[in-house]
């Protein structure tokens, strides 16, 4: 048993218990200490496993496969550590974002609970455990879209979580047929004994379950519309939160149990999975060229990025996923980042609407900069992070001979490009709008929106600068899935699997 392994929830639930704290101050500092740990721990998880290793932890002592099983590979430990640093940047920036009212109503807590359930879902071993983690995101993320009870809110959250249980119903239904045909679980003995058996109808069957469930919290075509209906309804702080993190957690799933366990099965269902990549990239971009408001803007982008990650997953290469798994830290990075600064927008001009913005680019030059960069990257110009993806992902289609999937990949770059022009002269070039409102923010209150912001530009710049080391990690986490002999003989030592 490595007992550190579970330092990643035990963290976010002490932050969850700030709830008790009295004082708005005191809640902020414990929020940022639980933060700053959580991220801490995830780097050392990083680190202990960058060279392939499997980290296993079998709670309350009970073996695999009957047991809770954690398990930390390179794919899990990016995943944690990526989401670690936006959840910091996030309690950074809902300092000045989020006003006293929400916060007294149990914002920082939310933040915990919805971290927990975050890290369960990347350290589960097991079906049911995933399951278990959907929820607790689901009643976190549902309390912190509606919080403050905006009729905006309440109609966006309606959406929200309608969707999300009907995914998380299909989701109990495939685990239950699951349990019934295999007799487990536990995703490295399903791997064990389902990457031996013949594909079966049951098991295909099974596969597009778990594809669409996973496909409802991912936003996939055409699964995506209660994403731009409720994403933009929250602060900011919220929309940065959620656009940056929960639907990756659904393609993460479905690299874990899909690619994973049901590999002989994606064979069979390859087709679809790069139909749906291509209509999940065009129908999000498509979205974003339509919207004047920025927040619903980035919202369509959401989807259209995920088509990409779709699109990795649907090559069923070993360099296709470690395409998709660079693409995954990158998205996140820039997504968060261009929420971040459509906050610091609204903030300094009070509003989103793109029409009534203007002239940042000579009042907020460094906010210019940021956006630039942010954006650029996005679209996929060199040599930021967004170039280098999806030179992976395009490169390693070339290689299967998916000349259309390319196609449409690099068309929708353009698209993004054009989306991304869009903002820069409404936003940045064209004069400010008569009645603009001026940015009564004091200077605590800008560094908190302008840190976090920051921060994240500079790691796209570094991850692309450094996107050889990157992608070593990428192909060694996408190996551990596509190959996961290593996972299972850590999880059942036992088992005998060979290479």
């Amino acid at each position: 048993m490595q007992p550190y392994i579970v330092l990643p929830l035990i963290i976010p639930l002490l932050m969850a218990l700030t709830v008790l704290a009295r004082f708005r101050t005191f809640r902020r500092r414990l929020a940022l200490i639980g933060a700053l740990a959580n991220l801490l721990a995830c780097i050392a998880l990083l680190i202990i496993t960058e060279t392939g290793e499997v980290q296993v932890s079998q709670m309350g002592g009970h073996p695999a496969p009957f047991g809770i099983t954690l398990v930390v590979d390179p794919l899990s430990a990016i995943m944690l550590t990526i989401s670690s640093i936006i959840m910091f940047t996030v309690v950074i920036y809902s300092r000045t974002a989020i006003d006293a009212n929400r916060e007294r109503f149990a914002y920082y807590p939310l933040l915990g609970c919805l971290l927990l359930g975050i890290n369960l879902a990347f350290l589960t071993g097991d079906l049911f455990t995933l399951y278990v983690a959907f929820e607790i995101m689901l009643m976190a993320s549902f309390v912190l879209l509606t919080l403050g009870g905006e009729r905006g809110q309440l109609e966006g959250g309606l959406k929200y979580v309608v969707l999300n249980i009907v995914g998380s119903t299909l989701f109990l239904i495939a685990i239950g047929l699951t349990y019934a045909v295999a007799g487990t679980l536990n995703l490295a003995d399903l791997a064990q004994r389902l990457l031996s058996a013949p594909s079966l109808g049951i098991t295909t069957v099974l596969a597009g379950l778990f594809l669409i469930a996973f496909g409802i919290k991912a936003a996939i075509f055409p699964l995506f519309f209660w994403l731009p209906a409720s994403y933009h309804t929250p602060p900011i702080a919220v929309t940065a939160l959620f656009g940056g993190l929960l639907t990756k957690v659904g393609i993460y799933s479905m690299w874990r149990v899909l690619v994973m366990v049901f590999s002989n099965e994606l064979v069979v269902l390859q087709p679809l999975l790069l139909g749906l990549a291509m209509l999940t990239m065009i129908t999000g971009v498509l979205g974003a060229v339509a919207q004047m408001e920025l927040r619903r803007l980035l919202s369509f982008h959401i989807v259209s990025q995920i088509g990409y990650l779709l699109m990795g997953t649907a090559l069923l290469t070993q360099a296709g996923l470690a395409g998709a798994v660079f693409f995954m830290v990158h998205v996140i990075l820039a997504k968060t980042a261009l929420f971040y600064i459509s906050g610091i927008a609204h903030a300094a001009q009070g509003s989103y609407d793109l029409k009534k913005l203007g002239g940042m680019r000579e009042t907020h030059p460094g906010v210019a900069l940021l956006f630039l960069l942010a954006a650029f990257s996005l679209a996929g110009l060199p040599p930021l992070s967004g170039f280098w993806a999806k030179l992976m992902l395009i490169r390693a289609a070339l290689e299967i001979e998916q000349y259309l999937v390319v196609g449409v990949a690099l068309g929708v770059s353009l698209l993004t490009m054009y989306s991304m022009v869009k903002i820069w002269n409404e936003a940045f070039w064209t004069p400010p709008a008569p009645g603009r409102i001026a940015s009564m923010l004091t200077r605590n209150e800008r560094l908190s929106l302008l840190i976090p912001a920051s921060v994240l530009v500079i790691l796209i710049v570094v991850v692309g600068l450094l996107a050889e080391p990157m992608y070593r990690l990428s192909s060694q986490a996408a190996n551990t899935v596509m190959q996961p002999s290593v996972y299972i003989e850590s999880v059942l030592p036992e088992s005998g699997v060979e290479e």
